[in-house]
Formats: C-alpha cells, sequence, structure tokens
C-alpha cells in the first residue's frame, strides 16, 4: 500500500466529533461514495490483493455490504452477507460474541458457503476485532476457510488485528489509524 493512496483514502473520510458518544471521533466511509473514481481504486486494490486466493467474499453487516460485493464482482466469485441475528431467512447458523457491554449474535446462511471454500472476510473498519473474528468463526463452522480480511481502515491502537491472526496472516487495511 503506498502512503499516498492510503493519504487519500483519508482526506476523503469525513470526522464526525462526539459520536456516537462523547470523546470518539467517528470515521464516517460514507463519503468516500461521493467520489466514484477513488472507489473504484479501492475495490481495484481490495480485489488485486484476493485474486486467485478466494472463492467466496463475505461482507459483515452493514458496511462490509457496500465494498464486499463490488470485490465479488471484480473477482467473479459468490457474496455472502454476515448479518444480525433474525435478519436472514432460515436455514441460518449463528455466533454470539462479546462486546464492550453485554454480547451480539450475527448469522449466515450455511448453504453459501461449502467445505473448503476459501473466503475473504470483509468490513469497514477493523477495531476490536470481535465483529470479525466471530464471522471467521461462522465461516468455519460452516466449513469454509478463512483465508483473507480486508478493511478500509484499522483503529490498530485497538488490537483488532491480533484475534484474527489465529485464522490468516492476510489482513488487509487501506488506512490506519
Amino acid at each position: 500500500m503506498n502512503n499516498s493512496f492510503a493519504q487519500k483514502i483519508d482526506e476523503n473520510i469525513a470526522r464526525v466529533a462526539d459520536f456516537p458518544q462523547q470523546g470518539i471521533q467517528y470515521k464516517d466511509i460514507t463519503t468516500l461514495f461521493q467520489n466514484p473514481e477513488l472507489c473504484g481504486e479501492i475495490t481495484d486494490t481490495f480485489a488485486e490483493f484476493s485474486r486467485g486466493k478466494v472463492d467466496v467474499v463475505c461482507g459483515i453487516e452493514s458496511r462490509g455490504f457496500l465494498f464486499g460485493i463490488m470485490i465479488a464482482q471484480k473477482l467473479n466469485v459468490p457474496f455472502v452477507l454476515i448479518r444480525k441475528q433474525g435478519k436472514l431467512p432460515p436455514p441460518t447458523i449463528s455466533q454470539s460474541y462479546d462486546l464492550e457491554y453485554g454480547s451480539a449474535t450475527i448469522e449466515v446462511q450455511p448453504q453459501y458457503i461449502h467445505k473448503g471454500m476459501r473466503a475473504l472476510i470483509h468490513d469497514d473498519v477493523l477495531a476490536t476485532g470481535g465483529t470479525a473474528e466471530a464471522s471467521a468463526a461462522l465461516i468455519e463452522k460452516c466449513g469454509g476457510i478463512v483465508t483473507q480480511f480486508s478493511f478500509i481502515a484499522e483503529l490498530s491502537f485497538l488490537n483488532g488485528r491480533e484475534k484474527l491472526n489465529k485464522f490468516t496472516s492476510e489482513i488487509q487495511g487501506l488506512v490506519s489509524y
């Protein structure tokens, strides 16, 4: 990843002070979609990272859907939704994980992940890694193999990458904070 590309992405990410709570500076990636040329470059970069290495792209609700589907299309592989519990029609399998306060559950439709399928898990931001880790556990429950993770931004001070290294060392973040 070259620094000018990361800088270009960073310059197109909005900052929202005190959201979702006081003291947090939220990085809003939705502003990237105002720059179609940059979106194309981002999609191409993600696709190049994964070309020949994955059989399916799995996007985490909801922002992981945005580039995830475009990556899958570029690679000509299927796209699978990983959603919050109760949002997908059955059959589904679920995985619960801990949050800072409480827990959450995500689901996938197992009929779309076949034994031995190599999966890329994509989301917008890697923070603590809990959701991505739970997503990887879901893929493995289906018989898939997590070969890669990709994120637009990584909040490296939260050490989320450490939770994902047990699945693969191929973790791509385009911008790091």
